[in-house]
């Protein structure tokens, strides 16, 4: 089911059958160093990592990672979407694209569409990201669609931070 196109992107749940994109997907080296390694060996891993994450997230929330694809083809490219996770007060944008489309100005397209579906189509008021230290060209997404640096966080309280990005104020009247 399609839940946002843009102008090269269609946005859209996903499900059991993209079971080998998203084990290609997760075990891509930039994924396990900047976001982590999910445990995805096999194909029945990555059916159970799409059931366990996405599917049940949108069951629970209505929202969840969404397969970003090619509008006029159909490739599979990456994921973008939205995150509640239990250690996060708020919302948090993901995202992770394979690298054959890093550089293409897509994962801000995914980006900027996910943030506006979700505080407009969804009504959520504060969406937030976590974000890699090191990870310098998420960062620079991350400022792009409106977010600014807050904090380090250690949400699973293994001693490991991550950066807390948050809506950028606005300047207010001079």
């Amino acid at each position: 089911m399609t839940i946002l196109e843009t102008r090269r992107l269609t946005l859209r749940l996903i499900a059991a059958e993209d079971a080998a994109f998203i084990l290609k997907l997760l075990n891509e080296p930039s994924f396990l160093r900047f976001i982590g390694d999910r445990g995805v060996q096999n194909l029945d891993d990555a059916r159970a990592y799409i059931a366990n994450g996405p599917a049940a997230s949108y069951a629970r929330h209505g929202f969840g990672l969404w397969l970003a694809q090619l509008r006029d083809d159909g490739t599979p490219i990456g994921m973008c979407g939205l995150l509640k996770r239990d250690t996060l007060d708020d919302v948090d944008i993901g995202f992770a694209l394979l690298p054959a489309y890093w550089g293409k100005g897509l994962a801000y397209e995914a980006a900027a569409a996910v943030m506006d579906y979700g505080q407009r189509t969804l009504g959520i008021p504060r969406i937030v990201a976590i974000v890699s230290p090191d990870n310098v060209a998420s960062i620079r997404l991350l400022e792009k669609i409106g977010l600014a640096f807050d904090r380090r966080v250690d949400l699973n309280g293994d001693g490991r931070e991550t950066s807390l990005y948050v809506p950028a104020p606005t300047p207010g009247p001079q």
